[in-house]
Order: structure tokens, then C-alpha cells, then sequence
């Protein structure tokens, strides 16, 4: 993601929260936008008109090893900043776990096209800057969509600005090489969500709560390592 378009996304959530009018159609209190986020909800479907054709060439044309080269690729690079997090999060093991990954695949895995490290037990994982600060105690805030982005709450929102920060690709100065690298990373990562487009297609009646629901669910277990504790009454409302 590049950093602007996150640095954009922090500006327009504090215009989010400043717009009163936004929460008149709103019908969950964690979205108390959901006038505003409905709007950008559309946005992103009519770019995704374009994007996701494009997604779909891709999975089709580009050969599976190919493609599982390319996930790996970048993923490789993620587990820098995943050590980074779970190291924050004092989750040592974990944290020194990914190190080891991004040893191993770097080397051994040929600057990460192989994934050798998953054959040898590193578990991959999955954190962000988001659930960093979800541990630290920080508040989710309300709800907000970014074209582009998708879903997330303020503290998530936040979070991916400190992501794309610190993303070795943003340090790359070839321009040409660099717009290269974050558009094939764009690509594989929407391809690799075609199927779930197909669940929500057909389990949605509505599309943007269905997939507003599973956000807070996915974050939740996020943030707590898939051990949530039990919600508040409010919540559950």
C-alpha cells in the first residue's frame, strides 16, 4: 500500500469524524458513517469494476507455481515487519520465528520465491502495526471504508500508515521499478481474494454489512491471537 494513499486515508478519517451528518443513516454504533462509509463502499466496487478483471486475467494467465513464486516473493518481505510486531507485541518466540523465516527464505528459498521455512516448521504469521496497537490497549474507534484500502477502524486506520511506512518497497528509488513491484503486489493480493468473492456474492443480502461484520470479527480474533474474550452485552447489540 503506498503512503500516500495511507497518509490520505488518516486526513479523511478525522473529515469523517468532523462530518455530523454522516451518522444520520447509521444502524450498528460502530458505524456511526455508515452514510459516508456506504459512499466510499460504492467508490471501491466501481474501481474494483476495473481492478478486479485485471485480478482475474492474472489468476488465469500466470502459471500456479508462478503465482505461489510471487505470493511467496512478498510475503518474504511481510515477515520483517511481522517480526517487528510480534517483537513489540512481546511475543518473542513468534517474533524470532519470523527472523528465522526471513533467513531461511531469503537464502535457501531464493529471496523468497520458495517458502522453505513453512517445510522446516517457522509458522507464517499474520500482524500488522493494527494489532499492535490493539495489544498495547489502544481503542478501535469507529468504523470507517477507503476505497482501495477496504475496511478499518481508526486504530487500524492509523496502524496502515505505519505499515506502508515502513514497506522496504517505499525506499526503492527507481520509480518505474518500484510502481512495478507495487502493482504486481496490488494484483496478486486482489487475485488471491477472488474466491471470497464468490462467498460473499452468494451469502450476502447485504454486501457492505456482510463484509462490515466479518471485519470486526476477523480483527477481533486478530488482535487476541484467536482467543477473544467474551464480548460486552453492548457489543453483542
Amino acid at each position: 500500500m503506498n503512503s500516500r494513499i495511507a497518509g490520505f486515508c488518516v486526513i479523511a478519517a478525522f473529515a469523517a469524524m468532523g462530518v455530523a451528518g454522516c451518522a444520520t443513516t447509521a444502524n450498528n454504533p460502530r458505524d456511526p458513517f455508515e452514510g459516508f462509509n456506504r459512499a466510499m463502499f460504492s467508490v471501491n466496487e466501481g474501481i474494483d469494476g476495473v481492478v478486479k478483471p485485471i485480478a482475474e486475467g492474472y489468476d488465469t494467465v500466470v502459471p500456479g507455481p508462478v503465482k505461489a513464486g510471487i505470493g511467496n516473493f512478498f510475503g518474504n518481505i511481510a515477515d520483517l515487519w511481522i517480526a517487528a510486531n510480534n517483537l513489540l507485541q512481546g511475543e518473542i518466540t513468534e517474533g524470532a520465528s519470523d527472523v528465522g523465516r526471513v533467513l531461511v527464505n531469503s537464502t535457501v528459498g531464493i529471496v523468497g520465491l520458495i517458502d522453505v521455512a513453512s517445510d522446516l516448521g517457522l509458522e507464517k504469521h499474520a500482524e500488522d502495526f493494527g494489532q499492535t496497537l490493539g495489544k498495547w490497549g489502544v481503542g478501535e474507534g469507529p468504523y470507517l471504508y477507503w476505497p482501495l484500502v477496504g475496511p478499518r477502524n481508526v486504530r487500524d486506520t492509523f496502524g496502515l500508515v505505519v505499515d506502508a511506512w515502513v514497506d522496504p518497497m517505499e525506499r526503492i528509488h527507481d520509480v518505474a521499478a518500484r510502481n512495478t513491484l507495487i502493482g504486481v503486489h496490488f494484483i496478486d493480493l486482489r487475485a488471491s481474494l477472488l474466491p471470497t468473492d464468490r462467498l460473499i456474492e452468494a451469502a450476502a443480502f447485504d454486501k457492505y454489512s456482510y463484509i462490515r461484520d466479518a471485519y470486526f470479527q476477523m480483527r477481533r480474533n486478530a488482535v487476541y491471537d484467536g482467543n477473544p474474550p467474551p464480548l460486552e452485552e453492548d457489543d453483542e447489540e
